[in-house]
């Protein structure tokens, strides 16, 4: 059997995957948390926070949840159903960093909990910061 045969092969017979119904509820689930921060903002502004003001209380608020909900174990079970929709608002971030600390918080505080929460989120806020320095000092070159 040639690697092309088993391909095809494996293709055959590998379980396909409901994409649509994926889809969907990747949409639905991603859509409720973007409505819920919008719904945050304004409730912030409504309080009196300024547009700016109110918009990093909701990004907190948001990234507050994503981790309560890691840690009380109700991430998961949305992120099992709504995949993509749970990983690529802002809660999604909280969850990559909380998940890991929860996991390894049994080696230690320094070892575990400190060592493993940015395995996963660590390279995503180097990038960021980096890219942040550079566009900064590029606006200052240009303006």
């Amino acid at each position: 059997m040639t690697n092309q045969d088993y391909q095809r092969y494996a293709e055959r017979h590998a379980p396909r995957s409901p994409a649509r119904k994926n889809l969907l509820w990747a949409f639905l689930i991603g859509g409720l948390i973007c409505c819920l921060g919008q719904l945050l903002g304004q409730l912030y502004g409504a309080a009196g926070l300024d547009e700016e003001s109110a918009g990093a209380a909701a990004s907190i608020s948001l990234v507050f949840l994503g981790a309560l909900l890691t840690g009380l174990g109700v991430y998961d079970t949305i992120a099992r159903t709504a995949g993509a929709g749970t990983l690529v608002p802002i809660t999604g971030f909280a969850n990559s960093v909380a998940a890991p600390a929860l996991e390894f918080k049994t080696e230690g505080l320094v070892l575990g909990t400190a060592v493993k929460m940015f395995s996963i989120a660590g390279p995503v806020i180097v990038f960021g910061v980096s890219a942040s320095v550079v566009y900064g000092l590029i606006l200052c070159l240009i303006g």
